[in-house]
């Protein structure tokens, strides 16, 4: 990829290597194995710098081309197709999600009450757009201890025994589950499976296989030719292992939480947090929505759609895993009270990050693009993503 000198961007050469001191120390702690960072303004790449090792038991470094499992920033992507069979007037945001998926139809939805719960009937239909903001109710399975949360713990460990993976197959034994939905549909924020949904939906409206419409549409035109569902034999030597932290300090080699083998050709094509990538390809998609849906020449989504993208789709007092800070697009968050983040960026900031550390944002009104990869779970509880921030936007001239 072209570097080119940062003050013909507008940044500071000297402040942008404060970046590679404090990523470099985050691998000599062995607080990461490995780093890779990428600032870009103006449609220029002015930072990409490698720290560490992609595999630390045969110091295999980590270098630009390392593919990364890439988690949530699927999302975006995902939510990027469902706007082009918008666009490709297929599929509309209001549409009841029971209109493409029939099985949908007809949820219930969960109420708690003392010494139980009750089923009611949704107050409406769950629509592609409470799917792409996450406000349909749907989640994930997690630890908590609800009734709600043992339902869907107890679904997917029969799903992972029984459902064969492929896409259509485990999304359509989810729904006619009929798990109950944790709220009325559009009246709160729920991280979960509303993305995977989506995948399944652009299967079913575009005709052909959720990957096939992903490869055709957005990554053989955007040139990202490392980012699929599944690493092939010939690239596995560049694939970076995930590690977590022992008990004694230090990190070692874990196997992905989701239980997923990267290795062989995978068909449950999750769009939620299926897709391996590297740099250089979530640099050209995240590109292309900078420049208001083109790149290389190809116009792949209308500025107007793209604009509407990356505003605020909640309503007023929600916002996405309580960030008062924070809205939520279609694909992404949205910065809307930059006086609350707890690091820098412009009103309209736009992203998403993946449950390996990995970040990705761009920042329309800096024009500016920052990535963040690496391998290492549990996220979010190490402060590296407010470090970047901090550092590239104190680079800003």
């Amino acid at each position: 990829m072209n570097i080119v000198k940062p003050e013909s961007v507008g940044l500071s050469s000297e402040r942008l290597q404060r970046i590679n001191g404090v990523m470099q120390s985050y691998v000599d702690r062995q607080i990461f194995a490995g780093i890779s960072t990428l600032v870009a303004r103006k449609g220029q790449i002015a930072h990409l710098e490698n720290f560490g090792w992609q595999d630390l038991e045969t110091k295999q470094p980590i270098t630009e081309d390392t593919i990364f499992r890439i988690y949530s920033m699927s999302k975006p992507i995902t939510s990027a197709a469902v706007m082009m069979l918008c666009e490709d007037g297929r599929l509309r945001l209001t549409d009841p999600v029971s209109r493409h998926v029939p099985e949908f139809k007809d949820r219930k939805v969960m109420v708690m009450r003392d010494g139980g719960y009750d089923l009611v009937p949704a107050a409406r239909e769950v629509t592609i757009h409470d799917l792409l903001t996450h406000t349909s109710g749907l989640g994930y399975p997690s630890e908590e201890q609800t009734p709600l949360d043992e339902i869907y713990r107890k679904l997917f460990g029969r799903m992972d025994k029984d459902i064969e993976p492929v896409l259509e197959k485990w999304v359509l034994a989810f729904i006619k589950a009929d798990v109950p939905l944790a709220f009325h549909p559009g009246t709160a924020w729920r991280y979960g499976l509303s993305i995977d949904v989506l995948g399944y939906i652009v299967q079913v409206v575009s005709g052909q296989p959720f990957d096939e419409f992903l490869r055709q549409r957005i990554f053989a035109p955007l040139g990202m030719t490392d980012t699929d569902f599944w690493v092939p034999p010939e690239k596995i030597r560049r694939f970076a292992a995930m590690y977590g932290p022992t008990k004694e300090g230090g990190l070692q080699v874990i196997g992905s939480l989701d239980g997923k083998d990267y290795t062989k050709p995978d068909r449950s094509h999750s769009g939620g947090g299926g897709l391996v990538s590297m740099l250089g390809d979530y640099f050209r998609f995240g590109q292309m929505l900078l420049n208001g849906g083109q790149f290389g020449g190809v116009r792949f989504l209308s500025r107007k759609t793209v604009e509407w993208m990356m505003h605020n789709h909640l309503p007023a007092g929600m916002h996405p895993n309580g960030e008062a800070w924070n809205g939520f697009g279609l694909g992404g968050a949205v910065l809307i009270n930059p006086g609350l983040s707890p690091r820098p960026g412009s009103l309209g900031k736009f992203g998403w990050g993946g449950a390996a550390n990995t970040e990705w944002w761009i920042d329309p009104a800096e024009e500016l693009q920052c990535l963040l990869m690496l391998q290492y779970m549990p996220a979010f509880t190490i402060p590296i993503v407010e470090d970047f921030a901090q550092l590239v936007y104190a680079a800003l001239e």
